[in-house]
């Protein structure tokens, strides 16, 4: 590589440096290497005496999984995302010409983690080293989830009724590794209901589009105060995300306020916020047509690390 090219990768990054890159604050407040040794146990990883391609890095995934759902982002594109951003390729511990892990090894990874526990484990961690580092939750919380696509399985109806029965995929394909490990049978269908509400003449709204997609999905919680994730859990697309609530909600925050979409709003949800003198700020329904800028009527985290959110304010920037 130009010697001259080095020299302004560097300027460019001592750049985002002072401009304040969260990515380094994030760095700076969470010792990473804490959680090696749980990643490790968590993903079975041997000691390589059998040879092959040795795998990624487990420090260097798990900060890739914050990542990926702190922004919102699919398995490819947050593929694409780690060999585009410098900040991100920082943070990650790469350089420029490193080998960076596909889609499949990312999804690999967070059903791994999810599988054995690991995550949730980790996460716990993750908080209370922040919390050690002054990042105390507060100002209450917002829970969202998110979709996370994946790429869509070819199976023969026997294959998708076994993926159905529970079968793992070393029992429904036997004699073939290589396609068990390739294969995905922990995501599921859903239906992706939303976009711009477009109204009628006579003012009353159209039906609003329903789109299939196949995947996971990412449940989280942060809080208002800094906008870091305190709480995440993985499912399956089809996943109703008012079950979560219970598990992503984080009883530690010094505000009692929750928020989040109509989606979680339930009688079961509202009691146990309630049993748990928390307040709920769960959304009853959307707003009506001439008060929209008055309303957030879907919260989703965007911002990174270190940015503060505004609570009610924060509003679908799509």
């Amino acid at each position: 590589m130009d010697p001259k090219s080095l020299f302004s990768l560097s300027d460019h990054l001592e750049a985002l440096s002072k401009e304040g890159d969260p990515l380094e604050i994030l760095q700076q407040a969470v010792d990473f290497e804490y959680f090696r040794a749980w990643l490790v146990e968590g993903l079975g990883y041997g000691d390589g005496a059998r040879g092959g391609r040795p795998p990624f890095d487990p420090v260097m995934m798990f900060k890739a999984l914050i990542l990926q759902a702190q922004h919102n982002l699919s398995d490819a594109r947050m593929e694409f995302m780690i060999r585009d951003r410098l900040s991100w390729m920082r943070f990650l511990g790469l350089s420029l010409g490193d080998r960076t892990p596909d889609e499949n090894t990312i999804r690999h990874f967070r059903n791994c983690l999810t599988e054995t526990g690991t995550l949730k484990r980790v996460m716990k961690a993750f908080d209370w080293q922040l919390q050690k580092k002054g990042y105390i939750p507060m100002s209450g919380q917002i829970v969202d989830a998110s979709l996370v696509p994946a790429p869509k399985q070819r199976n023969t109806e026997g294959e998708r009724e076994a993926i159905k029965s529970g079968k793992s995929a070393k029992e429904i394909w036997p004699g073939e590794p290589h396609k068990a490990a390739q294969k995905d049978i922990d995501a599921r269908w859903t239906l992706k209901i939303g976009g711009k509400v477009r109204y009628r003449a006579d003012g009353t709204p159209l039906p609003m589009i329903a789109l299939p997609v196949f995947g996971y999905k990412s449940h989280i919680s942060i809080d208002r105060r800094f906008g870091f994730i305190r709480e995440m859990a993985v499912t399956s697309a089809s996943a109703a995300d008012g079950r979560l609530l219970r598990q992503v909600v984080s009883t530690d925050n010094t505000g009692s306020e929750v928020w989040a979409d109509s989606a979680y709003r339930s009688k079961r949800n509202e009691k146990w916020l309630s049993d748990r003198t928390l307040t709920s700020r769960i959304h009853r329904r959307k707003p009506d047509r001439g008060h929209a800028h008055d309303h957030c009527d879907r919260i989703r985290f965007m911002a990174s690390p270190g940015e503060r959110c505004q609570g009610a304010d924060v509003r679908d920037s799509i």
